[in-house]
C-alpha cells in the first residue's frame, strides 16, 4: 500500500469509507474516492480534512456501471489496487428494484474488473457479503454472479482478483 494509487469505489458508505480510513494510515501515493452519492463523500471527504488526513486523496463522483466514466476514471489516476466496496447491499428494496441490483453488483463490477485487468492494475479486492453463499434473496445473488466473474478473471489476467465477504 506504501506509495501506492488506489481507487475505493463505494467510498462514502460504511465499509468503503472504512476502507479508505485504513488504507490512509498505510502512506499510499493516492486515495481516489470515488462513490455516486455527493452529499456522503462530502462527509467523508471533511471529516479526512478535519483530521488532515486528506492531503493524498481525491474524490470522484461517478456510476460504476457507466463504463465510459470508469474508463475515464482508470485513464487519469492509474489505479495499481482497487478495494471495489461500491455496491446496493440492502436486500429489502434490491427485492423491490432487481434490475438495479444487477446493473450495479454485477455490470458495475464486470465493468471494473475489466478495466482493472486492462490497465494493469496489480490487485483488485472485491468486498462482498455473506448472503452470496448460497443466495436466496436477488442482492446476493447479484453480489455471487460478480464475484464468481471476478474470479474468472484470475486465469487470465496479470491482475490478481481477490474477494473478501463482510457479514451482518
Amino acid at each position: 500500500i506504501n506509495g501506492k494509487r488506489i481507487l475505493v469505489t463505494g467510498a462514502a458508505g460504511s465499509i468503503g469509507a472504512e476502507v479508505v480510513r485504513q488504507l490512509l494510515r498505510f502512506s499510499p501515493e493516492s486515495v481516489v474516492m470515488l462513490d455516486q452519492a455527493e452529499s456522503a463523500i462530502y462527509d467523508v471527504q471533511n471529516e479526512l480534512k478535519s483530521r488532515d488526513k486528506a492531503d493524498n486523496t481525491e474524490v470522484v463522483i461517478a456510476d460504476v456501471a457507466n463504463e465510459v466514466r470508469m474508463r475515464n476514471v482508470f485513464s487519469t489516476y492509474q489505479p495499481e489496487l482497487v478495494y471495489h466496496a461500491a455496491a446496493y447491499k440492502h436486500v429489502p428494496l434490491m427485492e423491490e428494484n432487481p434490475s438495479e441490483a444487477v446493473m450495479t453488483n454485477v455490470n458495475g463490477s464486470r465493468i471494473l474488473a475489466d478495466l482493472s485487468s486492462e490497465f494493469g492494475v496489480r490487485k483488485f479486492v472485491m468486498i462482498s457479503t455473506d448472503k452470496a453463499v448460497n443466495p436466496t434473496n436477488v442482492m446476493g445473488a447479484s453480489k455471487r454472479i460478480a464475484e464468481i466473474y471476478c474470479q474468472s478473471l484470475n486465469a487470465q489476467s496479470d491482475t490478481q482478483f481477490v474477494t473478501t465477504r463482510f457479514g451482518n
